[in-house]
């Protein structure tokens, strides 16, 4: 009977034994979900994301008609996400939060994160700032503010604080700052106050800690040209704000300063393609040059600031400046050995790209419908990929997706020789000054 006891005892125990164990061993296991799901939760921050090649950006507005007071719709943004989605893109730039664009587009992206968990895209959010008696007809005070810039800020602010999960970036004016924007631009101390008012709100809690606050605008204003920039209250700016996000234009560049652009003596033997080549090479390093300029400028203050483009591309049409009767610098071509250029020479270097942009918008010189403003896109106003993308349309990474309610295919039909009767070679010296008398 004793041992009938004993042995009773002996199984009991052992039984608690392997329930525990067993306990333990689910225990470990739901910590490990748990630790899986916090991964899954986890929400990468600005510093994060910049830089990160993994996290592709772009410039967008997703405006489809020639004016402005026809905004994209809730369901016309998420077309565009989806197709921005599959080709690697993860964060947007928008560039003012006074129509509706800016607050749709992060209600399209928080109602895509709901359909889909996986679903990942992030905003780079412009508040837009302008000088007082701006596009109003009378002159410009480039002294003083616009009244109109605290309710931009405060609606900017707002935003932030419904959608702190997807707005990472925050940029104070796009290219306000520039002497060449003579419609609107301010002085730097009218960028400052705004930059220091929302770092006080970030160092309050009113805002993300994380959220980082910039402004967005040229190479020049940002020190990397025209001593007549480097002011006391710029150096204040470089001072108060996260990073520095600067704006490079070779393309433009081919008319206002085209050393870079004409074809040499040297070269006048070349083949059309290896002019072409040499030609969007020394863009390239034109882009690398202002940046460095801006770097040098930034370190000279004794700061160490990221820096990374906010706005850099190449346009596809143009009848002006640009175009058969100009530099010769605008065709599909181009625009694809530039931007293919400029994403290996940031995703390199960790750079964050904001490529100027997603798609033509027809608005911009709503006049001229063949004006370089409004073909700065990778994708035409229909959907069509341009040569740029061609290779990803060959992938089937856009299967199933539309714009437009059309499906993406590419341009030219995808008839490269076509495509190539429009592109241009570079003109020599001689050719470029009877352009330019």
């Amino acid at each position: 009977m004793q041992k009938l006891i004993n042995m009773r005892g002996f199984l009991k125990i052992l039984v608690l034994v392997f329930v525990l164990s067993g306990f333990n061993s689910c225990k470990e296991t739901h910590k490990d979900l748990e630790e899986k799901r916090s991964d899954i939760k986890k929400e990468v921050t600005a510093k994060e994301i910049l830089g990160n090649p993994e996290y592709l950006a772009i410039s967008y507005g997703g405006y489809r008609q020639d004016s402005r007071d026809i905004q994209p719709t809730v369901e016309e943004l998420k077309d565009d996400m989806r197709i921005l989605s599959a080709m690697g893109i993860k964060i947007v730039r928008t560039y003012n939060v006074q129509l509706a664009q800016a607050s749709n587009l992060l209600k399209a992206i928080s109602e895509l994160k709901q359909e889909d968990a996986e679903f990942e895209m992030y905003v780079m959010l412009g508040a837009w700032i302008d000088c007082k008696n701006a596009w109003t007809g009378e002159t410009p005070d480039h002294e003083v503010e616009s009244e109109q810039n605290e309710g931009e800020i405060a609606r900017a602010v707002a935003l932030v604080k419904q959608y702190p999960d997807l707005v990472k970036v925050l940029a104070v004016g796009n290219e306000a700052m520039i002497k060449w924007a003579t419609s609107y631009y301010v002085q730097p101390k009218v960028i400052l106050k705004w930059v220091v008012h929302l770092q006080e709100l970030k160092s309050s809690g009113e805002l993300p800690a994380d959220l980082w606050i910039t402004s967005s605008d040229d190479f020049a204003s940002w020190g990397g040209g025209d001593p007549e920039y480097h002011t006391e209250d710029l150096a204040k700016l470089v001072h108060a704000v996260d990073y520095i996000s600067f704006h490079t234009y070779p393309y433009h560049n081919t008319h206002y300063n085209p050393q870079f652009w004409w074809v040499s003596e040297e070269e006048s033997q070349s083949s059309d393609k290896d002019k072409i080549d040499a030609a969007m090479f020394r863009a390239i390093e034109f882009a690398k040059s202002q940046y460095k300029a801006v770097s040098d400028y930034v370190k000279s203050l004794g700061e160490e600031k990221p820096i990374h483009i906010g706005e850099t591309g190449w346009a596809t049409i143009s009848n002006g400046h640009y175009g058969p009767n100009g530099s010769k610098a605008t065709d599909e071509l181009k625009e694809a050995l530039y931007y293919q250029h400029i994403r290996e020479w940031t995703n390199a270097s960790g750079i964050s790209c904001f490529y100027f942009e997603a798609f033509d918008e027809p608005w911009k010189d709503s006049h001229n419908k063949k004006g370089s403003e409004n073909h700065f896109g990778l994708f035409t106003v229909d959907g069509q990929a341009k040569y740029a993308l061609w290779d990803l349309v060959d992938q089937g990474i856009f299967e199933g997706l539309t714009r437009n309610g059309n499906t993406i295919t590419k341009t030219y039909n995808g008839d490269r020789e076509a495509l190539m009767l429009d592109v241009l070679v570079p003109p020599t010296k001689e050719e470029h000054a009877v352009v330019l008398q």
